[in-house]
């Protein structure tokens, strides 16, 4: 495999080539020690406020999302040079390599506030000539399915020896966080092997009942391809991929799955029904039949996710900021036969009517937030898919 291509567009501002970076330092997976970085000031300001995720832009202050919300730090405009000196000493060689290269690079940060480690989700940008950022706050706890208000049908999906589970939904939808916790729901309950590949690490798992590998990818394998293939002769019960993002990855994935694995993975699409055409469009045409195939038979299920604003009264009681929304899909006789038959546009109506099977739409979803108390309704109505049925359902109309 080649290296990175250098992309073609405007250079840098001279500083981010010619500040002196720290000495590598194991902010990629985790381990060891780390001496502060001046841009730990402002991971502390985010955890300080529960913001979710830090945004810095040249000729901007910091920007922190608070329950959802952007809202801008009081602290002076980023200039190029200070947003150097944030953001480069983060970067070991490598990675620096693949920012010049790529214009952008995504890695695991560990920064110590108040005496606890605190991990971030780093993605360095450029836009304009200048450096950006985004990081997200990953927790230091991986929390249960209640606390995440899943429903519990997701517990399901951990019990199944083999196949493959996706998760879908767009970033920042809060797809990490739940398959995370179904990870733990299987260390907590059962005796696996449990084998992770990710980009990078985000939560941490100690072991309880199952053994348990992290692979980062660029740090301990080279790319998802190479670490799958590695991955099925390592004994694993279960693999954790990141995102399919490729036709090497799905099929690789498919293949472990065929093979006696329990595989998890995510992919970006915006409902559990659309999922399939969002794999298919992956491969040439003339594949689709026998993808259609390998799908129907190796596929357990779809969670499709996405994240709305608690403005309920038990929300604001409890501490929420935010609460999934999640459709789900099993695939049962009739899932299977709609996707070998190319008949997905049946799929939404079959899991709106599956519900004592334990599956759910949208809207679904949606009116037992209501009904707990914990979204509010006008904002259910803007985040719905289907803004007809959910006022038909909250009219007390629905179609068993």
């Amino acid at each position: 495999m080649s290296g990175p291509r250098p992309l073609t567009r405007a250079p840098l501002h001279p500083a981010m080539s010619t500040i002196e970076t720290t000495p590598p330092q194991p902010t990629g997976n985790g381990l060891g020690s780390q001496s502060r970085l001046e841009i730990d000031r402002l991971f502390e300001a985010l955890v300080r406020f529960k913001g979710s995720d830090l945004h810095l832009k040249v000729g901007q202050p910091p920007i922190v999302r608070v329950k959802g919300s952007l809202t801008p730090l009081r602290a002076p405009r980023i200039d190029d040079d200070q947003m150097a000196r944030f953001c480069l000493p983060m970067l070991d060689d490598r990675r620096r390599r693949i920012l010049e290269a790529d214009g952008g690079c995504d890695f695991a940060h560990v920064a110590t506030i108040d005496g606890v480690r605190w991990r971030f989700r780093v993605n360095l940008l450029t836009q304009q000539g200048s450096l950006g950022l985004v990081a997200r706050r990953v927790n230091n706890s991986i929390p249960d399915f209640k606390s995440l208000y899943l429903p519990p049908a997701i517990e399901r999906f951990c019990g199944y020896e083999q196949g493959l589970i996706l998760l879908t939904g767009v970033t920042g939808s809060g797809k990490s966080t739940t398959i995370a916790s179904m990870l733990q729901f299987i260390n907590q309950n059962y005796r696996k092997h449990i084998l992770t590949l990710e980009d990078p690490i985000e939560f941490v798992f100690t072991e309880d009942k199952s053994l348990i590998n992290q692979r980062e990818i660029g740090q301990d394998v080279r790319d998802f391809g190479i670490g799958l293939k590695h991955a099925v002769r390592e004994d694993p019960d279960i693999i954790l991929v990141g995102e399919m993002r490729d036709e090497e990855t799905f099929m690789t994935a498919i293949q472990a799955a065929e093979t006696g694995h329990l595989v998890f993975g995510t992919i970006h699409a915006s409902s559990a029904a659309t999922t399939i055409s969002r794999i298919l469009d992956l491969f040439p045409e003339e594949m689709h039949s026998a993808l259609r195939s390998a799908i129907a038979f190796n596929m357990k299920g779809i969670v499709a996710q996405k994240l709305i604003r608690a403005e309920g009264s038990k929300a604001k009681e409890l501490g929420v900021s935010r609460v999934p929304v999640v459709e789900i899909m099993f695939f049962d006789v009739m899932v299977r036969k709609y996707v070998l038959e190319g008949q997905d546009e049946q799929l939404p109506d079959h899991i709106r009517k599956s519900h004592r099977d334990g599956m759910q739409d949208f809207t679904a979803s949606l009116m037992s937030l209501i009904d707990q108390d914990l979204i509010d309704r006008k904002d259910a109505l803007e985040i719905a898919p289907n803004r007809e049925a959910l006022t038909m359902a909250l009219k007390g109309i629905g179609v068993s």
